[in-house]
């Protein structure tokens, strides 16, 4: 053997120094991810068909509430969901190029946009104003084909939809477009702005107001086959606004929508990270920017490599937990762009181990809406906030559609 083959070899590099792997190393654990739980996203679906007479539309919008659009708008349609619903035209496009094939709805779209790979891919468009429905006839007559619409009226949440007073126009232009043969009214809609109070007043003088405009709207010669007007709170508390689908966006993805009810969904995400550095400090300790944490004992931190970044709320600093070794945490002073600190206290976590930020709360963990009580905010928010930096991984339940 030559003087080369015997010379000693320093752990972690070849004969020529370079950098090499261990024989025996395996491929590292993601340092950060989101589990969701398709199985849980079907049977929470399954629950609220469960909860009504009506057909369920799923609400999969913002690419299935941070979920991931398209796997969980096929758990929903194995749930027992009969409808989708989107946000955009871009949305629901999305869904039929992955071979997506259940009625969808997009409803949050604008007058002057191109709507005719949206009608070409049998989508329904909401239209709240009489510029907006010219606009898909429009394109439906370059088509030479029927745009299939749904009317939303605005009974109350002033946000998008047709105000009253705008109403009788509305439905008078779609039914001359439904003469002309270029669209066709399927539904009627409104959405709801207290329904998760179920004592508030106002879900049922938007219901009033709702029978009101879709009786004008028959009067005016409309036939629509839907009317729905639930979301996922009045979905599971208010039968009185079910008609003929409820609407679930919150309740999909296993989140109780009525603060201090519990309907018994589960949640589907979780999300977690890995410590990737753990050290011991001494009492008195000042952590992240500002210092606004100082360790009141001896003891560890570790560092979690989640940040604003990738949709840990930064207004949750100070207040907010996770859970590790066993045992809910503080997180130690600010949240950054990419990371936080977490304080250890005495415990033995280490480099690697498993931090879970929210999950079902089984174990004791906390949950999406213990972060949207820390941050101040809803949990649609949190949900939607987590970026895409984040892996998403879909371990397979028992029971759960094949993704």
């Amino acid at each position: 053997m030559s003087a080369v083959e015997h010379r000693p070899v320093a752990a972690g590099l070849d004969a020529r120094g370079a950098v090499r792997a261990p024989r025996d190393r395996v491929p590292a654990a993601p340092v950060a991810e989101a589990r969701v739980d398709l199985g849980a996203v079907a049977d929470n679906v399954g629950l609220v068909a469960r909860s009504t007479d009506a057909g369920v539309m799923a609400v999969v919008k913002a690419d299935g509430f941070g979920h991931g659009g398209v796997r969980t708008a096929r758990a929903a349609v194995a749930g027992g969901a009969g409808w989708l619903g989107v946000t955009s035209g871009a949305e629901a496009l999305e869904l039929r190029a992955a071979g997506v094939t259940a009625p969808i709805l997009c409803w949050l779209t604008a007058p002057t946009q191109d709507f005719r790979a949206v009608i070409a891919a049998d989508v329904d468009v909401a239209v709240s104003t009489v510029p907006h429905l010219r606009s898909v006839a429009e394109d439906a007559a370059r088509l030479s084909t029927r745009a299939v619409v749904q009317l939303e009226a605005d009974t109350g949440l002033s946000r998008n939809g047709a105000r009253p007073g705008d109403w009788c126009e509305l439905v008078a232009a779609a039914r001359r477009l439904e003469r002309r043969g270029l669209v066709r009214v399927r539904g009627i809609w409104s959405h709801l702005a207290h329904a998760d109070r179920p004592s508030h007043p106002g879900v049922d003088e938007q219901r009033r107001l709702f029978d009101e405009l879709v009786g004008q709207a028959r009067a005016g010669g409309l036939d629509p086959e839907l009317l729905h007007l639930a979301n996922s709170a009045a979905a599971l508390g208010h039968p009185g606004t079910h008609y003929d689908l409820v609407r679930a966006g919150l309740a999909v993805y296993g989140v109780e929508p009525v603060a201090g009810r519990v309907f018994g969904l589960r949640p589907a995400m979780t999300l977690c990270a890995r410590l990737i550095n753990a050290k011991r400090v001494p009492a008195g300790t000042g952590v992240s920017y500002g210092h606004r944490y100082t360790t009141a004992a001896a003891g560890a931190l570790g560092l979690v490599p989640l940040g604003y970044a990738d949709g840990v709320p930064r207004a949750a600093s100070g207040s907010a937990e996770v859970w590790v070794g066993g045992a809910r945490r503080p997180v130690a002073g600010l949240v950054c762009m990419d990371q936080f600190v977490v304080d250890l206290g005495g415990g033995g976590a280490a480099t690697g181990d498993e931090v879970v930020l929210f999950g079902p709360g089984d174990r004791g963990e906390p949950t999406v809406l213990d972060w949207a009580r820390w941050a101040r905010t809803n949990p649609h928010e949190v949900l939607t906030g987590i970026g895409g930096r984040v892996p998403r991984r879909y371990p397979r339940a028992a029971g759960a559609p094949r993704g």
